[in-house]
């Protein structure tokens, strides 16, 4: 594909009217799995008072995902969506992220599993993951972004898919209570706007262990002890760990964030969070500074959903109108490792 800036031939650079193209959001999509798991089955599953699960997680309900319901399936359901959204049809795309917090398998990429279901099983569009945890849809639209102003994509679907009820522990009710399932994406088209105002990413592994699904990798293979694998394929989280280390870093990176892109909260027309918890978008955020007016807040009603959240919050600010056309919006959360991002993105 030719570069999407063409040379001036008085100078040599590019032309004003041909400048570096920036990311666009065209269009949208979500998809929610068929079974849906109330905070009052929670409740009877754990053996806890009726009310509990709401009051203390402050969820009402989240969904699961069947058998026939994998990830590559969710995504694929969400991408049509974002394609119809954008007015883009599955053979103009120039590429394709996955961006799973957990992908459907280790091999191939997930990404390809949806090019596969897209009906582009021959279309040779590079399709590829990106792995972040909760960040991953975060880092792939930065990445989408740099191929768009690369010059090496004009249109570009990003996804995620998660199936965290695969993986919990119900004697880990702190977990097990509010991970649920889902997908959502994103069409990406190139524009002379600003696409990107900031991006910004920090780890700090001292919380390497906070948050770990041991099993699916080389450390427990399959030839492995067999105890040993089951035992690893369940996620554990220590979350006063992760809220603490979280908790010390934050306030500086939104600041930096926020000064990256030049911007107050008060220019921003909402603002959408991971979807950790209730209590975390309820409160943690307003003792960062966060206006919590300008919050997204989608947890009630699907949980955590790990990488899907961001891009599922951004889907609904969307379609509800919150996020217009023009608006500026943060995307901002933190991931397992422990790492911090955000993206300050004009709409």
């Amino acid at each position: 594909m030719p570069p999407l800036s063409k040379p001036d031939s008085r100078s040599g650079h590019a032309a004003a009217s041909h400048q570096t193209a920036a990311m666009r959001i065209l269009g949208s999509g979500a998809y929610l799995p068929r079974e849906v798991l109330t905070s009052a089955e929670i409740d009877r599953r754990l053996g806890w008072p009726q009310g509990q699960t709401e009051a203390r997680y402050g969820l009402r309900s989240r969904h699961i995902a069947s058998e026939d319901e994998t990830s590559s399936m969710m995504a694929a359901m969400a991408a049509r969506d974002a394609l119809a959204a954008a007015g883009v049809k599955p053979a103009e795309l120039d590429l394709i992220i996955g961006a799973c917090g957990v992908m459907e398998q280790a091999i191939p990429s997930t990404a390809t599993l949806v090019q596969a279901r897209l009906g582009l099983g021959k279309s040779g569009i590079p399709s590829y993951d990106v792995n972040a945890t909760c960040l991953s849809f975060v880092q792939a639209l930065d990445l989408a972004a740099m191929q768009i102003a690369a010059g090496r994509a004009r249109r570009v679907l990003v996804f995620s898919a998660d199936i965290s009820s695969v993986g919990l522990n119900w004697d880990e009710p702190d977990t097990a209570a509010i991970f649920g399932d889902g997908a959502a994406a994103v069409v990406l088209g190139a524009d002379h706007g600003e696409g990107v105002l900031a991006h910004r990413f920090e780890t700090y592994s001292e919380g390497h262990d906070a948050c770990v699904l041991a099993g699916g990798g080389t450390r427990y293979g399959g030839l492995r002890d067999a105890a040993l694998l089951n035992r690893t394929n369940t996620f554990r989280m220590d979350g006063q760990t992760a809220f603490r280390i979280s908790a010390r870093y934050l306030p500086r990176f939104l600041k930096g964030l926020l000064g990256d892109a030049g911007v107050k909260f008060d220019d921003l027309a909402c603002i959408v969070p991971h979807q950790a918890s209730g209590p975390a978008l309820d409160h943690g955020l307003a003792r960062l500074g966060v206006p919590v007016e300008k919050v997204v807040r989608i947890f009630d009603r699907v949980g955590n959903q790990i990488a899907t959240s961001i891009p599922s919050a951004l889907h609904h600010a969307i379609t509800s109108g919150r996020l217009k056309r023009g608006d500026l919006t943060m995307l901002v959360g933190t991931s397992a490792g422990l790492s911090l991002g955000g993206l300050v993105v004009r709409f």
